[in-house]
């Protein structure tokens, strides 16, 4: 059997994927390099982003530096995702994949108690942010081209959790982006979401760090996700074989919506 992460399905086209450092983002572009694309990764921190970047050449990429590229910066930032999206295009070509994966969570707990000055930053790195990245790709690549955008969300944006309130918010804006974005850009340009459970991450740390055999027990599944997990479904929507698929937001929660123990 082929294995489809090194099946080369991905060869020949480029690949931006935000906040990809460390934990889902760094996933996804080893994922799409192993499927022969070349990436683009941005992050907030130069060091941590610069190690990213070797240890994605030297395992994902074949040793191949021409096709993993590191841009420092944040994805708020206007200057930020305009320099990504030109040095992409300017590095590989083209830009045909997009994965907005960058997303902040300051704060924890009920909207009552929320800083609007927090919620407000959430919204723009989370929902303004991503909108940003697919205006600019459109313009630089997709719209003439075409291409396939996945936006990162959460299944905090499909049902209140108490937890995670403001974020979970800002996923639900998200997720109507997407299907906004999706009936928008079609047919050219596909548009879909992914919305992940708990996933072992520096993230999403202080979700499970008290009690991760506790919170795993309440998943169908019985653990947590892995980054893996996700990339796997990213590499499959923006690949071919996704080709009849847009608008689409595909949960990766380990059942734990279907179980009704969310929250």
């Amino acid at each position: 059997m082929t294995d489809i992460t090194t099946s080369g399905d991905l060869a020949g086209r480029a690949a931006l994927v935000t906040g990809a450092s460390l934990g889902i983002g760094y996933a996804i572009a080893a994922e799409l390099l192993r499927r022969g694309a070349s990436v683009t990764i941005t992050g907030r921190k130069p060091e941590q982003l610069a190690t990213a970047v070797d240890t994605l050449v030297a395992d994902a990429a074949g040793g191949d530096k021409g096709r993993v590229l590191g841009i420092a910066g944040n994805a708020g930032s206007a200057q930020s995702r305009e320099e990504a999206v030109t040095r992409t295009v300017e590095a590989f070509g083209s830009l045909d994949i997009l994965i907005n994966n960058a997303g902040i969570n300051p704060v924890y707990g009920p909207l009552m108690n929320a800083d609007l000055d927090a919620v407000r930053k959430i919204f723009d790195v989370n929902v303004v942010a991503a909108l940003g990245f697919v205006q600019l790709a459109h313009k630089a690549w997709m719209g003439e081209h075409g291409g396939s955008v996945v936006n990162i969300a959460s299944v905090g944006g499909l049902r209140s959790t108490g937890v995670i309130a403001a974020y979970g918010a800002s996923k639900a804006a998200l997720i109507r982006l997407t299907e906004e974005l999706a009936a928008e850009l079609g047919p050219a340009i596909r548009v879909n979401a992914v919305a992940p459970a708990v996933v072992k991450t520096k993230f999403a740390t202080a979700l499970y760090e008290a009690d991760e055999e506790g919170v795993a027990a309440a998943y169908p599944l019985k653990r947590l996700g892995e980054p893996e997990d996700v990339a796997s479904v990213v590499g499959f929507l923006v690949s071919d074989a996704a080709g009849w698929v847009t608008g689409e937001t595909v949960r990766i929660d380990g059942g734990a919506l279907a179980s009704g123990k969310l929250g």
